[in-house]
């Protein structure tokens, strides 16, 4: 049996349905301008992810403002996405390789009951490699790290698949085909039924049919209050890249909670900080001129000699400015600032 990808080969129309329950929108072949652009109208695979909470890049207000045009109409150019999308072309051929079956891009579909409903399929399978060979699935392509290895270790992590469970859904799958390529020479793959996840999916269509409520009347989703501070913290520097003026915080009680759990915070830190020095100070003045302590034969601690690179940037700039000029640059953050009669109210 040959083995193909033939990436945008006969590419259907617009409009067309190219799967049980879903019609195209843009074909594989689409400019990103216009892909970026039509999946605002609708709920994607990675979209749910963050919606439920389980995406490492967004949750349910970056989706909300993503889709009511709050943030930036741009593209992933991160080094994982880029070697994503580099690499994706060759762990399909080698799924279809190892499975002797036929692969080939399709493009955006979205439900044809649900237009909001939507997904990307990454390959869909024109000769399934399990039961009938003219059952109709598809191929999810990942490629991650080597440090996540351990999250595919007894089958693939929750956020991929919520993302096939979503695209099953969709196009009205019964089982999705994940092929994995991790640390660049690790390669997995894996089968997801969808009979065996159906209250999962039932989870996901209720969660994004209310996500999509939410976006279509304009009332931001309200997070959890566990929802990942570093992830909001991006968030808020997409939306708001320039910032000036003032904000009346006086009639606006969690504001300034929230201020108050942040002093206590960093109390209890500089606290901890001082604790920590203080032992260490003894412990290293109980090694004498020893490099390690023991207790009955046993390493409680030690003294360890770690060398790292250190670059004077003055002496760089001094002697070779144009090479000083090539490869140092400044980068703009921001740090929160507390005025010090604040903190010291507090802690009255």
């Amino acid at each position: 049996m040959t083995t193909s990808v033939r990436a945008g080969a006969s590419s259907p129309a617009a409009g067309r349905r190219v799967t049980p329950t879903g019609r195209l929108i843009l074909p594989a072949d689409a400019d990103r301008a216009d892909w970026l652009t039509a999946r605002r109208q609708g709920l994607g695979s990675s979209d749910m992810a963050a919606v439920l909470g389980i995406s490492r890049y967004g949750n349910g207000l970056s989706v909300y403002h993503d889709k009511t045009g709050g943030l930036p109409l741009e593209s992933d150019d991160s080094e994982p996405a880029l070697w994503g999308r580099a690499f994706e072309e060759t762990v399909a051929r080698e799924w279809a390789r190892r499975n002797r079956s036929v692969v080939r891009r399709v493009g955006l579909v979205a439900n044809t009951e649900r237009p909001w409903q939507m997904c990307t399929l990454d390959r869909r399978v024109l000769r399934c490699p399990i039961g009938d060979v003219t059952e109709r699935c598809a191929t999810e392509i990942k490629c991650r790290d080597r440090m996540k290895a351990d999250e595919w270790r007894k089958g693939i992590p929750d956020d991929v698949l919520a993302q096939v469970l979503w695209q099953a859904d969709v196009c009205g799958y019964d089982h999705m085909h994940v092929a994995c390529l991790i640390g660049g020479n690790d390669y997995r793959q894996y089968v997801v039924r969808t009979a065996d996840h159906a209250q999962l999916i039932a989870d996901l269509r209720e969660a994004g049919a209310r996500a999509w409520q939410q976006i279509t009347d304009r009332r931001p989703p309200v997070l959890a209050h566990d929802a990942d501070p570093d992830v909001l913290l991006d968030l808020y520097e997409r939306l708001h890249p320039e910032r000036t003026g003032v904000v009346d915080l006086t009639l606006q009680g969690d504001a300034q909670d929230a201020l108050a759990e942040y002093l206590d915070a960093h109390n209890d830190l500089t606290e901890a900080q001082a604790r920590k020095d203080r032992a260490k100070a003894a412990m290293v003045g109980a090694l004498g001129a020893a490099s390690e302590a023991v207790v009955l034969d046993r390493t409680f601690y030690r003294l360890d000699e770690q060398a790292r690179k250190h670059c004077d940037t003055r002496r760089l700039a001094e002697r070779w400015p144009d090479a000083y000029a090539d490869c140092v640059e400044d980068r703009i953050s921001r740090q929160l600032h507390v005025p010090g009669v604040i903190r010291e109210e507090h802690n009255v």
